[in-house]
């Protein structure tokens, strides 16, 4: 038997089980439940206590972070560095290189407002289709090492290939800031927790559901997932014709 056509038609397999949890994963979000006013969520936990509903509204924090780079203020901030500098490849000639740093995030305590009620958003960023909507970077260059660069787009325009001496090593750090701020419109799939003694009510993460929490509304990420489902399968499909046929030739 010819291995391209083995491996294609299991590649074939292999996309066509992607394309059927994309499906999926469109199904399950038309199932939730959507809410239109989130005061009807009150309602609701009356007769229900695990309920996977899909909401929408804007963030807010009682404590928001206030962010270093953009000013802005933030529920959930990522800070992170990458360093530059020249890694010596000859003896006169140096390559621009960089390395990052980890990545430090921080959360406050935050929920979704409509203007009818609050709901605590809890474990956002384990979900799928999160994202920062702000980002801001800024470089700071090592005047010691090299003075000339100060800007992003000097850094950038730097040729690969530099001459210079063992003292100029370290060209400086670029720092980035990606922010959820205050303010943003999010909508969140999830199953809503009974509320608590000072009636408030949290989202979180369902029981073998998908969880998504996202800038996009309810129907934005059905037909994404129901286009990428189309596209594996079109995809699949190609595959196994293709492994057939050269299995197919191998016979005759």
């Amino acid at each position: 038997m010819p291995k391209d056509g083995i491996l294609s038609c299991l590649g074939g397999g292999a996309l066509y089980l992607l394309g059927w949890f994309c499906d999926s994963d469109a199904d399950n979000l038309q199932s939730a439940l959507r809410i239109r006013k989130l005061k009807d969520l009150e309602r609701l936990l009356r007769y229900e206590h695990r309920l996977v509903v899909a909401i929408r509204g804007k963030v807010f924090s009682e404590t928001p972070i206030n962010c270093e780079l953009s000013g802005l203020q933030g529920v959930v901030v990522e800070q992170r560095e990458e360093q530059y500098f020249l890694k010596r490849i000859k003896d006169d000639e140096w390559m621009k290189d960089y390395k990052f740093t980890p990545s430090t995030t921080k959360e406050v305590p935050w929920y979704l407002d409509d203007g009818t009620f609050r709901v605590n958003v809890v474990g956002a960023r384990r979900a799928g289709g999160f994202e920062y909507p702000a980002e801001n970077a800024v470089f700071e260059g090592s005047k010691r090492s090299w003075p000339q660069i100060e800007t992003l787009a000097f850094l950038k325009n730097l040729p690969l290939i530099t001459k210079g001496k063992k003292d100029h090593k370290i060209l400086g750090v670029k720092r980035i800031e990606r922010v959820l701020p205050v303010g943003t419109s999010l909508s969140v799939v999830g199953e809503v927790a009974v509320k608590d003694g000072n009636g408030t009510i949290s989202i979180r993460e369902p029981y073998r559901r998908p969880f998504y929490v996202s800038p996009k509304t309810i129907d934005q990420l059905t037909e994404e997932s129901r286009m990428w489902a189309r596209l594996l399968y079109v995809a699949s499909f190609g595959f196994i014709v293709y492994g057939g046929v050269q299995i197919a030739k191998h016979s005759i």
